[in-house]
Protein backbone atom coordinates (compact mmCIF):
# COMPACT_ATOMS: atom_id res chain seq x y z
CA UNK A 1 0.00 0.00 0.00
CA UNK A 2 1.09 3.51 -0.85
CA UNK A 3 2.17 6.35 1.63
CA UNK A 4 -0.89 8.35 0.16
CA UNK A 5 -3.59 5.42 1.06
CA UNK A 6 -2.22 4.85 4.24
CA UNK A 7 -2.52 8.85 4.87
CA UNK A 8 -6.27 9.11 3.10
CA UNK A 9 -7.58 6.27 6.09
CA UNK A 10 -5.64 7.14 8.73
CA UNK A 11 -6.88 10.90 7.69
CA UNK A 12 -10.68 8.99 7.60
CA UNK A 13 -10.46 7.14 10.48
CA UNK A 14 -9.63 10.54 12.44
CA UNK A 15 -12.49 12.63 11.55
CA UNK A 16 -14.71 9.59 12.31
CA UNK A 17 -12.90 9.79 15.50
CA UNK A 18 -13.85 13.18 16.02
CA UNK A 19 -17.43 12.87 14.68
CA UNK A 20 -17.90 9.97 17.57
CA UNK A 21 -17.03 12.30 20.09
CA UNK A 22 -13.01 11.39 20.30
CA UNK A 23 -11.30 14.95 21.68
CA UNK A 24 -9.26 16.97 19.03
CA UNK A 25 -6.15 16.41 20.36
CA UNK A 26 -6.22 12.87 21.78
CA UNK A 27 -7.54 11.65 18.44
CA UNK A 28 -4.92 13.43 16.20
CA UNK A 29 -1.93 12.36 18.13
CA UNK A 30 -3.51 8.71 18.32
CA UNK A 31 -4.03 8.98 14.15
CA UNK A 32 -0.47 10.25 13.72
CA UNK A 33 1.31 7.46 15.63
CA UNK A 34 -0.96 4.98 14.15
CA UNK A 35 0.11 6.56 10.69
CA UNK A 36 3.53 6.77 11.31
CA UNK A 37 3.96 3.11 12.44
CA UNK A 38 2.00 1.97 9.82
CA UNK A 39 4.19 3.65 7.16
CA UNK A 40 7.59 2.43 8.62
CA UNK A 41 6.28 -1.30 9.01
CA UNK A 42 5.32 -1.28 5.10
CA UNK A 43 8.57 -0.33 4.51
CA UNK A 44 9.85 -3.66 5.73
CA UNK A 45 6.96 -5.72 3.87
CA UNK A 46 4.68 -5.83 7.37
CA UNK A 47 7.37 -8.12 8.50
CA UNK A 48 6.31 -8.73 11.88
CA UNK A 49 9.62 -9.15 13.67
CA UNK A 50 9.86 -5.68 12.53
CA UNK A 51 6.93 -4.03 14.11
CA UNK A 52 8.52 -3.17 16.80
CA UNK A 53 10.94 -1.31 15.14
CA UNK A 54 8.51 0.62 13.46
CA UNK A 55 6.95 1.42 16.10
CA UNK A 56 9.94 2.69 18.43
CA UNK A 57 10.92 4.81 15.13
CA UNK A 58 7.30 6.60 15.14
CA UNK A 59 6.89 6.66 19.27
CA UNK A 60 10.48 8.65 18.56
CA UNK A 61 9.24 10.94 15.82
CA UNK A 62 6.45 11.86 18.01
CA UNK A 63 8.31 12.33 21.52
CA UNK A 64 10.42 15.52 19.57
CA UNK A 65 7.22 17.32 18.54
CA UNK A 66 5.93 18.89 22.05
CA UNK A 67 9.41 20.60 22.74
CA UNK A 68 10.69 21.32 19.29
CA UNK A 69 7.66 22.78 18.12
CA UNK A 70 5.66 24.14 21.22
CA UNK A 71 8.84 25.69 22.46
CA UNK A 72 8.30 28.38 19.85
CA UNK A 73 8.94 31.71 20.61
CA UNK A 74 6.07 33.09 18.99
CA UNK A 75 3.64 30.17 20.99
CA UNK A 76 3.74 32.30 24.27
CA UNK A 77 1.99 34.70 22.93
CA UNK A 78 -1.16 32.74 23.59
CA UNK A 79 -1.06 32.73 27.59
CA UNK A 80 0.00 36.33 27.70
CA UNK A 81 -2.53 36.92 25.93
CA UNK A 82 -5.11 35.32 27.78
CA UNK A 83 -3.53 36.61 30.68
CA UNK A 84 -4.06 40.16 29.68
CA UNK A 85 -7.69 39.46 28.91
CA UNK A 86 -8.44 37.39 32.64
CA UNK A 87 -6.53 40.24 34.50
CA UNK A 88 -8.58 43.07 32.85
CA UNK A 89 -12.33 41.40 34.48
CA UNK A 90 -11.03 40.74 37.19
CA UNK A 91 -9.53 44.30 37.62
CA UNK A 92 -12.96 46.07 36.29
CA UNK A 93 -12.04 47.11 33.52
CA UNK A 94 -14.57 45.20 31.35
CA UNK A 95 -17.07 46.25 33.42
CA UNK A 96 -16.03 50.28 32.76
CA UNK A 97 -16.00 49.81 29.09
CA UNK A 98 -19.50 48.09 29.30
CA UNK A 99 -20.83 50.98 31.18
CA UNK A 100 -19.21 53.20 28.62
CA UNK A 101 -20.98 51.71 25.43
CA UNK A 102 -23.97 51.25 27.13
CA UNK A 103 -23.90 55.57 28.29
CA UNK A 104 -22.80 56.52 25.05
CA UNK A 105 -24.69 54.01 22.06
CA UNK A 106 -27.37 52.85 24.35
CA UNK A 107 -30.28 55.26 22.96
CA UNK A 108 -29.83 53.33 19.29
CA UNK A 109 -32.67 50.85 18.87
CA UNK A 110 -31.06 47.75 19.85
CA UNK A 111 -28.77 49.98 21.91
CA UNK A 112 -27.73 47.88 24.77
CA UNK A 113 -27.11 44.75 22.22
CA UNK A 114 -25.10 46.88 20.45
CA UNK A 115 -23.21 48.75 23.17
CA UNK A 116 -22.37 45.10 24.25
CA UNK A 117 -21.09 43.98 20.62
CA UNK A 118 -18.84 47.21 20.82
CA UNK A 119 -17.77 46.47 24.30
CA UNK A 120 -17.27 43.08 23.55
CA UNK A 121 -14.53 44.30 20.44
CA UNK A 122 -13.06 46.78 22.72
CA UNK A 123 -12.22 43.82 25.40
CA UNK A 124 -11.25 41.92 22.39
CA UNK A 125 -8.63 43.84 21.55
CA UNK A 126 -7.13 42.67 24.62
CA UNK A 127 -8.25 39.51 25.31
CA UNK A 128 -7.05 36.93 22.72
CA UNK A 129 -9.67 33.87 23.22
CA UNK A 130 -13.13 33.97 22.63
CA UNK A 131 -14.06 31.77 25.17
CA UNK A 132 -12.76 33.99 27.35
CA UNK A 133 -14.53 36.77 25.82
CA UNK A 134 -17.63 35.37 25.97
CA UNK A 135 -17.74 33.93 29.87
CA UNK A 136 -16.98 37.86 30.58
CA UNK A 137 -20.23 39.52 28.81
CA UNK A 138 -22.04 36.57 29.95
CA UNK A 139 -21.55 38.25 33.35
CA UNK A 140 -21.69 41.46 32.32
CA UNK A 141 -24.23 41.98 29.66
CA UNK A 142 -27.09 39.52 29.80
CA UNK A 143 -28.38 40.88 32.92
CA UNK A 144 -28.52 44.57 32.22
CA UNK A 145 -30.58 43.43 28.70
CA UNK A 146 -32.67 40.81 30.85
CA UNK A 147 -33.39 43.61 33.45
CA UNK A 148 -34.71 46.30 30.23
CA UNK A 149 -36.78 43.24 28.50
CA UNK A 150 -34.97 41.55 26.19
CA UNK A 151 -35.52 37.92 25.56
CA UNK A 152 -32.65 35.46 27.05
CA UNK A 153 -32.30 34.03 23.57
CA UNK A 154 -31.76 37.15 21.92
CA UNK A 155 -29.20 38.46 24.83
CA UNK A 156 -27.48 35.14 25.06
CA UNK A 157 -27.03 35.14 21.40
CA UNK A 158 -25.62 38.57 20.71
CA UNK A 159 -23.26 38.17 23.69
CA UNK A 160 -22.29 34.14 22.17
CA UNK A 161 -21.45 36.25 18.74
CA UNK A 162 -19.61 39.29 19.57
CA UNK A 163 -17.64 37.26 21.90
CA UNK A 164 -16.33 35.32 18.32
CA UNK A 165 -14.17 39.10 17.89
CA UNK A 166 -11.95 37.87 19.77
CA UNK A 167 -10.89 35.60 16.82
CA UNK A 168 -10.16 38.53 14.82
CA UNK A 169 -9.25 41.58 16.37
CA UNK A 170 -5.52 41.51 18.12
CA UNK A 171 -4.42 40.24 20.46
CA UNK A 172 -5.77 36.71 18.55
CA UNK A 173 -4.81 33.06 19.56
CA UNK A 174 -6.20 31.42 16.80
CA UNK A 175 -4.46 34.07 14.44
CA UNK A 176 -1.18 33.07 16.22
CA UNK A 177 -1.78 29.18 15.65
CA UNK A 178 -2.20 30.01 11.80
CA UNK A 179 0.90 31.80 12.05
CA UNK A 180 2.71 28.92 13.50
CA UNK A 181 1.41 26.26 11.36
CA UNK A 182 1.46 27.78 8.10
CA UNK A 183 5.13 29.86 8.74
CA UNK A 184 3.99 33.41 8.68
CA UNK A 185 5.28 36.51 10.29
CA UNK A 186 2.77 37.03 13.55
CA UNK A 187 3.02 40.64 13.41
CA UNK A 188 1.59 41.16 10.21
CA UNK A 189 -1.07 38.48 10.94
CA UNK A 190 -2.23 40.37 14.00
CA UNK A 191 -2.59 43.67 12.13
CA UNK A 192 -4.29 42.70 9.37
CA UNK A 193 -7.23 41.38 11.71
CA UNK A 194 -8.11 45.00 13.01
CA UNK A 195 -9.89 46.21 10.12
CA UNK A 196 -11.63 43.12 9.25
CA UNK A 197 -12.34 42.49 13.16
CA UNK A 198 -13.85 45.91 13.33
CA UNK A 199 -16.01 45.48 9.86
CA UNK A 200 -17.36 42.64 11.68
CA UNK A 201 -18.52 44.51 14.77
CA UNK A 202 -19.91 46.98 12.50
CA UNK A 203 -21.98 44.07 10.57
CA UNK A 204 -22.85 43.14 13.98
CA UNK A 205 -24.05 46.14 14.80
CA UNK A 206 -25.90 46.71 12.06
CA UNK A 207 -28.07 43.60 11.79
CA UNK A 208 -29.23 44.53 15.58
CA UNK A 209 -30.34 47.54 14.80
CA UNK A 210 -32.22 46.83 11.90
CA UNK A 211 -33.59 43.12 13.76
CA UNK A 212 -34.65 46.25 16.44
CA UNK A 213 -36.55 48.73 14.32
CA UNK A 214 -38.34 45.87 12.06
CA UNK A 215 -39.28 44.07 16.09
CA UNK A 216 -39.73 46.57 18.65
CA UNK A 217 -39.81 44.03 21.08
CA UNK A 218 -36.43 42.47 20.60
CA UNK A 219 -34.46 45.52 21.77
CA UNK A 220 -35.32 48.95 23.31
CA UNK A 221 -33.15 51.28 23.56
CA UNK A 222 -31.82 53.28 26.67
CA UNK A 223 -31.93 56.43 27.08
CA UNK A 224 -31.75 59.57 30.01
CA UNK A 225 -28.15 59.80 30.17
CA UNK A 226 -26.77 62.91 30.67
CA UNK A 227 -23.47 64.46 28.81
CA UNK A 228 -21.84 64.80 32.12
CA UNK A 229 -22.64 61.00 32.60
CA UNK A 230 -21.05 60.01 29.39
CA UNK A 231 -17.96 61.96 29.69
CA UNK A 232 -18.05 60.52 33.33
CA UNK A 233 -17.65 57.25 31.88
CA UNK A 234 -14.49 57.63 29.90
CA UNK A 235 -12.07 57.13 31.72
CA UNK A 236 -12.40 54.40 33.55
CA UNK A 237 -12.66 52.73 30.08
CA UNK A 238 -9.81 54.62 29.00
CA UNK A 239 -7.29 51.66 30.44
CA UNK A 240 -8.08 49.22 28.12
CA UNK A 241 -7.00 51.44 25.03
CA UNK A 242 -3.94 52.77 26.71
CA UNK A 243 -2.63 49.12 26.56
CA UNK A 244 -3.42 48.13 23.21
CA UNK A 245 -1.90 51.59 22.07
CA UNK A 246 1.11 51.00 24.13
CA UNK A 247 1.22 47.07 22.68
CA UNK A 248 0.61 48.69 18.88
CA UNK A 249 3.75 51.35 19.28
CA UNK A 250 5.70 48.80 21.00
CA UNK A 251 5.48 46.34 18.32
CA UNK A 252 5.15 48.37 14.92
CA UNK A 253 6.77 51.62 15.91
CA UNK A 254 4.70 54.28 13.59
CA UNK A 255 7.48 56.67 14.16
CA UNK A 256 9.70 54.77 11.77
CA UNK A 257 12.52 52.47 11.64
CA UNK A 258 12.89 48.86 13.08
CA UNK A 259 10.08 47.44 15.84
CA UNK A 260 11.14 48.31 19.67
CA UNK A 261 10.68 44.55 20.13
CA UNK A 262 8.79 41.52 19.08
CA UNK A 263 5.39 40.72 19.56
CA UNK A 264 5.78 38.16 22.41
CA UNK A 265 7.50 41.14 24.39
CA UNK A 266 4.88 43.67 23.32
CA UNK A 267 2.28 41.19 25.09
CA UNK A 268 4.42 41.20 28.14
CA UNK A 269 4.67 44.97 28.22
CA UNK A 270 0.81 44.49 28.01
CA UNK A 271 -0.04 42.40 31.13
CA UNK A 272 2.58 44.11 32.82
CA UNK A 273 1.04 47.15 32.51
CA UNK A 274 -2.47 45.67 32.78
CA UNK A 275 -1.40 44.00 36.14
CA UNK A 276 -0.36 47.54 37.60
CA UNK A 277 -3.38 48.82 36.99
CA UNK A 278 -5.19 45.91 38.53
CA UNK A 279 -3.45 46.44 41.75
CA UNK A 280 -3.42 49.77 41.83
CA UNK A 281 -7.58 49.36 41.45
CA UNK A 282 -7.48 46.94 44.15
CA UNK A 283 -6.85 43.78 42.63
CA UNK A 284 -6.54 41.03 45.82
CA UNK A 285 -4.98 37.81 45.63
CA UNK A 286 -7.80 35.60 45.41
CA UNK A 287 -8.65 37.61 42.22
CA UNK A 288 -4.91 37.53 40.82
CA UNK A 289 -5.37 33.46 41.67
CA UNK A 290 -8.31 33.17 39.65
CA UNK A 291 -6.93 34.93 36.45
CA UNK A 292 -3.66 32.87 36.91
CA UNK A 293 -5.75 29.98 37.10
CA UNK A 294 -7.88 30.77 34.26
CA UNK A 295 -5.21 31.39 31.54
CA UNK A 296 -3.40 27.92 32.46
CA UNK A 297 -6.76 25.85 32.02
CA UNK A 298 -7.33 27.71 28.92
CA UNK A 299 -3.36 27.79 27.67
CA UNK A 300 -3.15 24.08 28.65
CA UNK A 301 -6.32 22.87 26.45
CA UNK A 302 -4.80 25.14 23.20
CA UNK A 303 -1.60 23.77 23.82
CA UNK A 304 -2.94 20.25 24.18
CA UNK A 305 -4.84 20.37 20.51
CA UNK A 306 -1.43 21.89 19.35
CA UNK A 307 0.90 18.91 20.67
CA UNK A 308 -1.76 16.23 19.41
CA UNK A 309 -2.43 18.09 15.55
CA UNK A 310 1.79 18.63 15.26
CA UNK A 311 1.62 14.38 15.74
CA UNK A 312 -0.52 14.29 12.84
CA UNK A 313 0.83 16.86 10.84
CA UNK A 314 4.14 14.94 11.15
CA UNK A 315 2.75 11.95 9.76
CA UNK A 316 1.22 13.38 7.21
CA UNK A 317 4.38 15.34 6.07
CA UNK A 318 5.50 10.90 5.43
CA UNK A 319 2.64 10.41 3.58
CA UNK A 320 2.88 13.38 1.38
CA UNK A 321 -0.73 14.05 1.87
CA UNK A 322 -0.26 18.15 1.47
CA UNK A 323 1.64 18.11 -1.62
CA UNK A 324 -0.59 15.74 -3.59
CA UNK A 325 -3.79 17.77 -2.57
CA UNK A 326 -2.26 20.47 -3.27
CA UNK A 327 -1.88 19.14 -6.87
CA UNK A 328 -5.01 17.86 -7.26
CA UNK A 329 -6.62 21.39 -6.34
CA UNK A 330 -4.48 23.09 -8.70
CA UNK A 331 -5.55 20.82 -11.65
CA UNK A 332 -8.91 21.38 -11.26
CA UNK A 333 -10.83 22.67 -14.19
CA UNK A 334 -12.50 25.79 -12.84
CA UNK A 335 -11.71 29.02 -11.59
CA UNK A 336 -9.46 29.48 -8.83
CA UNK A 337 -11.87 31.97 -6.89
CA UNK A 338 -15.08 28.97 -7.20
CA UNK A 339 -12.03 26.57 -5.67
CA UNK A 340 -11.74 28.43 -2.76
CA UNK A 341 -15.59 29.68 -2.25
CA UNK A 342 -15.69 25.54 -1.94
CA UNK A 343 -12.95 25.39 0.37
CA UNK A 344 -14.39 28.13 2.52
CA UNK A 345 -18.25 26.26 2.06
CA UNK A 346 -16.05 22.99 3.13
CA UNK A 347 -14.84 24.99 6.51
CA UNK A 348 -18.62 25.92 6.95
CA UNK A 349 -20.03 22.17 7.39
CA UNK A 350 -16.38 20.85 9.17
CA UNK A 351 -17.33 23.77 11.83
CA UNK A 352 -20.82 21.99 12.27
CA UNK A 353 -18.41 19.59 14.10
CA UNK A 354 -15.15 20.62 15.20
CA UNK A 355 -13.82 22.85 17.43
CA UNK A 356 -12.33 25.91 15.52
CA UNK A 357 -8.79 25.46 17.23
CA UNK A 358 -8.76 21.57 16.07
CA UNK A 359 -10.65 22.50 12.61
CA UNK A 360 -7.93 24.66 12.09
CA UNK A 361 -5.03 22.79 13.06
CA UNK A 362 -5.79 19.63 11.53
CA UNK A 363 -6.99 21.22 7.79
CA UNK A 364 -4.76 23.61 7.47
CA UNK A 365 -1.35 21.63 6.78
CA UNK A 366 -3.29 20.20 3.84
CA UNK A 367 -5.58 23.13 2.95
CA UNK A 368 -3.07 25.88 3.22
CA UNK A 369 -0.41 24.74 0.21
CA UNK A 370 -3.36 23.86 -2.27
CA UNK A 371 -4.69 27.42 -1.51
CA UNK A 372 -1.06 29.17 -2.20
CA UNK A 373 -0.41 26.78 -5.23
CA UNK A 374 -3.97 28.17 -6.58
CA UNK A 375 -2.91 31.70 -6.24
CA UNK A 376 0.38 30.30 -7.96
CA UNK A 377 2.74 29.73 -5.14
CA UNK A 378 4.50 30.87 -2.28
CA UNK A 379 6.71 33.75 -3.98
CA UNK A 380 4.44 34.45 -6.84
CA UNK A 381 4.04 38.64 -7.43
CA UNK A 382 0.46 40.17 -7.76
CA UNK A 383 0.88 40.32 -11.56
CA UNK A 384 1.67 36.80 -12.28
CA UNK A 385 -1.33 36.04 -9.39
CA UNK A 386 -4.86 34.25 -9.48
CA UNK A 387 -6.33 36.26 -6.68
CA UNK A 388 -4.15 39.60 -7.79
CA UNK A 389 -1.81 39.18 -5.12
CA UNK A 390 1.43 38.61 -4.12
CA UNK A 391 2.26 34.92 -2.17
CA UNK A 392 2.90 36.85 1.15
CA UNK A 393 -0.29 38.61 1.05
CA UNK A 394 -2.22 35.49 -0.40
CA UNK A 395 -1.04 33.95 2.90
CA UNK A 396 -2.47 36.89 4.96
CA UNK A 397 -5.62 37.08 3.17
CA UNK A 398 -6.08 33.55 3.67
CA UNK A 399 -5.58 33.56 6.78
CA UNK A 400 -8.18 35.85 7.77
CA UNK A 401 -10.63 34.82 5.71
CA UNK A 402 -10.40 30.73 7.11
CA UNK A 403 -10.20 32.46 10.69
CA UNK A 404 -13.37 34.31 10.24
CA UNK A 405 -14.95 30.86 9.30
CA UNK A 406 -13.39 29.33 12.19
CA UNK A 407 -15.33 32.01 13.94
CA UNK A 408 -18.66 30.53 12.98
CA UNK A 409 -17.73 27.32 14.17
CA UNK A 410 -17.99 28.85 17.61
CA UNK A 411 -21.14 29.58 17.49
CA UNK A 412 -22.96 27.06 14.97
CA UNK A 413 -24.64 23.97 16.63
CA UNK A 414 -24.00 21.26 18.04
CA UNK A 415 -20.39 21.72 18.87
CA UNK A 416 -20.59 25.79 19.21
CA UNK A 417 -18.37 26.25 21.84
CA UNK A 418 -19.23 29.62 22.74
CA UNK A 419 -22.93 28.81 22.41
CA UNK A 420 -22.09 26.26 25.61
CA UNK A 421 -19.84 28.67 27.32
CA UNK A 422 -22.52 31.26 27.86
CA UNK A 423 -25.26 28.54 28.83
CA UNK A 424 -22.58 27.26 31.78
CA UNK A 425 -22.33 30.81 32.98
CA UNK A 426 -25.94 31.35 32.76
CA UNK A 427 -27.69 28.09 33.57
CA UNK A 428 -31.14 29.97 33.52
CA UNK A 429 -30.61 29.45 29.50
CA UNK A 430 -30.85 26.52 27.76
CA UNK A 431 -27.93 25.96 25.06
CA UNK A 432 -30.46 25.49 22.07
CA UNK A 433 -32.11 28.88 23.46
CA UNK A 434 -28.18 30.47 22.84
CA UNK A 435 -28.18 28.61 19.72
CA UNK A 436 -31.39 30.23 18.49
CA UNK A 437 -30.46 33.60 19.29
CA UNK A 438 -27.04 33.20 17.70
CA UNK A 439 -28.67 32.55 14.49
CA UNK A 440 -28.98 35.78 12.85
CA UNK A 441 -25.42 36.15 13.20
CA UNK A 442 -24.96 33.57 11.07
CA UNK A 443 -26.54 36.05 8.08
CA UNK A 444 -23.70 38.86 9.45
CA UNK A 445 -20.72 36.24 9.40
CA UNK A 446 -21.88 35.72 5.74
CA UNK A 447 -21.87 38.95 4.36
CA UNK A 448 -18.92 39.94 6.43
CA UNK A 449 -16.82 36.75 4.57
CA UNK A 450 -18.39 37.78 1.22
CA UNK A 451 -16.94 41.18 1.78
CA UNK A 452 -13.83 39.80 2.78
CA UNK A 453 -13.27 37.87 -0.35
CA UNK A 454 -14.82 40.50 -2.98
CA UNK A 455 -12.62 43.27 -1.09
CA UNK A 456 -9.04 42.24 0.04
CA UNK A 457 -8.40 45.77 0.53
CA UNK A 458 -9.92 45.80 4.12
CA UNK A 459 -7.60 42.62 4.90
CA UNK A 460 -4.85 43.97 3.25
CA UNK A 461 -4.49 47.53 3.93
CA UNK A 462 -2.85 47.88 7.26
CA UNK A 463 -0.44 44.99 6.01
CA UNK A 464 0.98 46.89 2.76
CA UNK A 465 1.67 49.79 5.40
CA UNK A 466 4.58 47.34 6.17
CA UNK A 467 5.42 46.55 2.93
CA UNK A 468 3.23 43.34 1.99
CA UNK A 469 1.07 43.40 -1.25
Amino acid sequence: MEAIDIGLIVTGGLFVCVLLGVRVAFAAAIAGVVGLVWIFWSKKGYDPEQFFWALKVAVGIAGQVPHSKISAHALSLIPIFILIGYLAYYAGMTRALFDAAKKWIGWVPGGLAVSSVFATAGFAAVSGASVATSAVFARIAIPEMLKIGYSKSFAAGVVAAAGTLASLIPPSAILVIYAIIVEQDVGRLLLAGFLPGVFSALIYAGLIIGMAMINKNIGPPVSGFTWRERFASLPPAMPIFLVVFLIIIFIYNPFGGDAWGTPTEGGALGAAVVLVMALLRGMNWAQLKDALMETAKLSAMIFAVIWGVLVYVRFLGFADLPGTFSEWISSLDQSPMLTLVLILLAYAVLGMFMDAIGMLVLTLPVVYPAVMALNGGESVSAADSAFGMSGAACAIWFGILVVKMAELCLITPPIGLNCFVVAGVRPDISVQQVFRGAAPFFVADALTIAALVAFPGIILFLPALLGVG
